[in-house]
């Protein structure tokens, strides 16, 4: 890896080259942060997508897409003399020294649930009056359930034990049996979005991050399809005048690959 002054040199170019761009492409001078942010938020979901995939060149690529981003800003907060990248900096640094008294300071801890639950309390104390301040209204609502929970059981309302969990996962699931035989649609959404939540909840308890297992999921699930596609064309026969049963062998086939 680089030595310091070689990743400050770099990180030094990257600022030139943003200053240029600002200052000579027609394109870079009229971005504002409100028509980035919908461009940072793709970059995002693409590392996301690259970290899944376990491709590490990916993402060195999109994480590089997303400091660009992050320069960027800071461009602008300097335009308007806001920030800069310098305050930034600095700002992120002030608060990892503040919520880290561990290191830095006199505070004991025995594991990492003691650093989650003193990380909650500091942020309290810097005048935060819940801790689901933290959580953005934007987020996904599977991501959001997850760090809901994670935030709360921070401050330790939290299940003692993970058959807890699954006993309220049960008992969500036969609420929501019992709106199904209703027919209350609205009801019957409600105790779904409860089984979802309790779901979520267990997966924390087993250490098993539910966005990434629905991804993981979902990319299996497409990749045995399209591969049920392929076989599908090679027979020059649309896959709605396939049989279930017929589709099935090719389902099956895709499982063992």
């Amino acid at each position: 890896m680089d030595l310091r002054a070689q990743q400050l040199k770099a990180f030094d170019r990257l600022l030139t080259i943003m200053d240029e761009l600002r200052e000579q492409c027609p394109w870079d001078k009229k971005q504002t942060m409100e028509s980035l942010r919908h461009l940072t938020i793709e970059e995002t979901y693409e590392l996301g997508d690259a970290i899944l995939d376990n491709n590490l060149k990916e993402v060195k690529k999109e994480l590089g897409d997303l400091l660009l981003h992050i320069v960027f800003y800071a461009k602008i907060g300097s335009e308007t003399r806001d920030f800069d990248i310098a305050d930034v900096c600095h700002s992120i640094c002030d608060k990892l020294i503040d919520r880290h008294p561990h290191i830095y300071g006199n505070v004991k801890v025995d594991n990492e649930e003691d650093v989650k639950r003193n990380w909650e309390k500091l942020k309290l104390k810097e005048g935060k009056s819940s801790v689901l301040e933290g959580v953005p209204k934007s987020l996904p609502a599977l991501v959001k359930a997850n760090r809901i929970q994670d935030k709360v059981a921070g401050v330790g309302f939290d299940w003692e034990n993970p058959n807890q969990v699954w006993e309220k996962v049960e008992e969500e699931l036969n609420e929501f049996k019992m709106e199904l035989k209703s027919g209350n649609k609205e009801a019957i959404e409600n105790e779904f979005g409860d089984v979802l939540f309790s779901m979520v909840n267990y997966a924390r308890f087993l250490n098993i991050n539910p966005e990434n297992a629905l991804e993981r999921t979902n990319k299996k699930f497409s990749r045995r399809f399209q591969y049920l596609e392929h076989k599908a064309k090679s027979l020059n026969k649309p896959l709605k005048e396939m049989t279930l049963a017929e589709m099935d062998v090719f389902w099956e086939e895709a499982k063992q690959l």
